[in-house]
């Protein structure tokens, strides 16, 4: 539906937030979670936050440049990206990735902050 109604966030792909129900807000107090969808060919755009995240690798192959490092991924792979490092995605297939970070508390305390280049 999302590809249907829309391009793709330029850094993110289709980016979806899991969210409690009763308040709209983070799933978790401290804790943010998502799920993305890169269609294949996507290249996105540098991006760097304040949360540190952790992605796993649901389904399809990519790589991920973080800093001037690149690696490739695959289903079941994780990678970390650091607070406040860029990070871009690639995808060679459709990817599906889930991730975490401590986005919640960051945005609670009032500090969490993003860059996109």
């Amino acid at each position: 539906r999302l590809a249907r109604n829309g391009d793709p966030d330029p850094a993110h792909g289709y980016k979806l937030r899991y969210s409690n129900p009763a308040t709209g807000g983070h799933a978790f107090p401290t804790m943010a979670a998502f799920m993305q969808w890169l269609p294949k060919g996507f290249s996105g755009d540098r991006y760097r936050s304040t949360d540190g995240a952790v992605f796993c690798v649901v389904e399809g192959k990519g790589a991920v440049s973080i800093g001037d490092t690149r690696w490739e991924f695959a289903p079941h792979d994780i990678f970390v990206v650091p607070s406040w490092e860029f990070y871009r995605l690639h995808a060679t297939t459709d990817c599906v990735l889930f991730s975490y970070s401590d986005r919640a508390a960051q945005e609670a305390l009032g500090f969490w902050r993003e860059e996109q280049a």
